[in-house]
């Protein structure tokens, strides 16, 4: 089994979602179940057969985070001494050299990864075409709609 790298927030993240998939979700569910199945004919009964189906969707949640749990990497950023390059983990502050946009994404792992909170997955074209340089380094990055160019601005590991 490969591992999974993640960083000290997304393992906490993941880990209160498996708790709150136990503590609450897998309870009401089963209580959903159970008063579905007092209605009587199971045959018929629309309710249990959602509540089943939601009970499904649960424990398969359940068995993905644990497995994901258990072979994550986790790796705190803040500990990392990578001399100022681009890895997993980094907070990257970019220029897009087209618009001379300014933007700071964090590289981080794929269940972490969410554009809104500028954290991008270790596997998108973008972190792919960061991953070894260094502050002052142009990325190209090759993207869908083509070719764009970033000048790496600076490398934090926060």
């Amino acid at each position: 089994m490969s591992t999974i790298p993640l960083t000290v927030a997304g393992a906490e993240a993941l880990r209160k979602e498996l708790h709150d998939m136990k503590t609450i979700h897998r309870p009401a569910v089963i209580a959903a179940i159970a008063e579905a199945r007092a209605h009587g004919d199971l045959s018929e009964n629309a309710e249990y057969d959602a509540a089943k189906e939601k009970q499904g969707f649960i424990e398969g949640r359940i068995a993905e985070l644990e497995s994901k749990l258990s072979s994550a990497q986790i790796i705190n950023p803040a500990l990392i001494n990578a001399d100022g390059a681009c890895v997993f983990g980094a907070t990257v502050e970019l220029e897009d050299l087209q618009s001379s946009e300014v933007v700071t994404y964090q590289i981080v792992g794929d269940d972490e990864a969410n554009i809104k909170d500028g954290k991008i997955s270790i596997s998108s074209p973008i972190s792919r075409a960061l991953i070894g340089k260094y502050a002052g380094d142009i990325a190209e990055v090759h993207a869908p709609s083509g070719i764009r160019e970033y000048e790496i601005l600076d490398v934090k590991y926060i």
